[in-house]
């Protein structure tokens, strides 16, 4: 094995991403998926190597999250949602059930999710943070990738090892 350091990598040429939305608090989410798709391209990401499905609210990511993970056709996903707190405790369950469910496929599964739900006290808060976090999630799920592969290389048995 070879000590050193990796570099961070954000080339996404040739990796192929799976987008869950959330349609619940749809202007923020089409915010974060605008925000998210661009990055992802600049990335070098291809249109046709995206997958982007939605539904109907955070609570139900986790679940398509696990149906694209159970496929093996991707490198890394991308959870996108926001959470409004309102005056019930409803907010506190959504928030930690979403949050909890996307690490759980994520470690379940050993693929990277960029879990971009937005948690927040109010729409304006959401608004403020929906073009970064769409973008981080981007940048998070193409490195993530990357590195993944990457570290995925070092089980592989070596050309001296298997002659």
């Amino acid at each position: 094995m070879t000590v050193g350091t990796y570099e961070i990598d954000l080339d996404g040429e040739g990796l192929r991403i799976g987008v869950v939305q959330s349609r619940f608090n749809e202007d923020i989410c089409h915010g974060l998926l605008s925000a998210c798709l661009s990055e992802l391209k600049r990335l070098g990401v291809e249109s046709e190597d995206i997958l982007h499905v939605t539904v109907p609210g955070a609570l139900e990511i986790p679940l398509a999250l696990q149906k694209m993970a159970e496929s093996r056709q991707f490198d890394a996903l991308v959870a996108l949602g926001a959470v409004v707190r309102g005056e019930t405790y409803h907010f506190e369950l959504v928030a930690n059930e979403s949050g909890a469910g996307v690490t759980r496929v994520g470690l379940d599964f050993g693929i990277p999710i960029a879990n971009a739900i937005l948690t927040t006290d109010n729409e304006e808060q959401a608004e403020a943070r929906m073009v970064e976090k769409g973008t981080e999630a981007a940048r998070m799920a193409v490195e993530m990738a990357n590195l993944t592969i990457a570290l995925e290389e070092l089980s592989l048995p070596s050309e001296e090892e298997n002659p």
